[in-house]
């Protein structure tokens, strides 16, 4: 998801047109600011990528989702 806004340790991020508040507490001490991705399991951000990672992972995501050949 691409963080939008950060207040405190909880990021308002977006995906496809679809807004979720991310918890922020298991990337403390990771620098992340507004246009960055990062990877959210369970409201939670574990990690931080890059755009390319991110489109890669959507596309993926696609693929399986399509029952094609990852």
């Amino acid at each position: 998801m691409k963080i939008e806004t950060i207040n405190g340790g909880v990021a308002r991020c977006q995906a496809r047109g679809i807004f979720r508040e991310v918890n922020l507490m298991l990337m403390a001490g990771t620098a992340l600011g507004p246009g960055d991705f990062v990877m959210v399991h369970v409201g939670y951000a574990i990690q931080k990528i890059g755009q390319a990672d991110a489109r890669t992972s959507w596309e993926l995501h696609d693929q399986m989702t399509r029952g094609g050949n990852a």
